[in-house]
C-alpha cells in the first residue's frame, strides 16, 4: 500500500471498480461491504433503537435469537429480555449524547437508557462486561427469523454464572 492509502489490487482492480460503480458506492463503503460479508458470514445487521429514535444502533447477530428472561430485580420490573452480543459487533449510530446510565449492587451492569423516552434498547450485562445486552423488541422489523427464550435465575446470579455453560463466552 502506498501512503495515500491505495492498494495494488493487481488483477482484481477492474472488478473493484466495476463492483463500486455498479453499487454506486466509495472505495470505503465498498471496502466495508465486503468486510462485514467476511467478518460476519452467517450473521445479519439488524437495526434498532429507542421509542422517540432519539437512540440508534446497529448490531450484527443471527437472525435466530437467543434471548435471556433474567427474573433478577431489576429485569423483572423492567421486563428486560436481551441477547448477548461482543462489543466488537455493536454501533452506536446517534444518540450517545441522550443516553443514562443507571446502576446498582456490583455497579457492573451500566443499564443505559434514552433520557427523552425511558426505554432501553440495549445495556452492559453483568455477566458481559465486555459485551452488550441487546432488547430484541427494539429491532426494527424484518430481519429476526425466530426467538427462542431461556430463563436465567437472576436472582441466585453467581450461583447462575457457575451452573450456565456458555453465557460468559457470547460477548467474546
Amino acid at each position: 500500500p502506498s501512503g495515500s492509502g491505495a492498494f495494488d489490487l493487481g488483477a482484481q482492480s477492474g472488478r473493484w471498480a466495476a463492483f463500486q460503480e455498479r453499487h454506486r458506492l466509495s472505495c470505503e463503503e465498498a471496502a466495508r461491504v465486503l468486510l462485514d460479508a467476511y467478518e460476519y458470514r452467517g450473521l445479519v445487521k439488524h437495526s434498532g433503537g429507542c421509542h422517540c429514535g432519539a437512540v440508534r444502533f446497529e448490531v450484527w447477530a443471527s437472525a435466530d435469537l437467543h434471548v435471556f428472561n433474567c427474573n433478577c430485580s431489576i429485569c423483572t420490573k423492567k421486563q428486560n429480555r436481551h441477547f448477548i452480543v461482543p462489543a466488537s459487533r455493536f454501533k452506536l449510530l446517534k444518540g450517545a449524547d441522550n443516553l443514562t446510565t443507571y446502576t446498582f449492587n456490583t455497579h457492573s451492569a451500566q443499564h443505559t437508557f434514552c433520557k427523552t423516552c425511558g426505554v432501553q434498547s440495549f445495556y452492559t450485562p453483568r455477566s458481559n462486561p465486555d459485551g452488550y445486552g441487546i432488547a430484541p423488541h427494539c429491532l426494527d422489523d424484518g430481519t429476526v427469523q425466530t426467538v427462542v427464550t431461556e430463563d436465567i435465575n437472576g436472582k441466585e446470579w453467581e450461583k447462575a454464572m457457575k451452573e450456565h455453560k456458555t453465557i460468559r463466552d457470547m460477548s467474546k
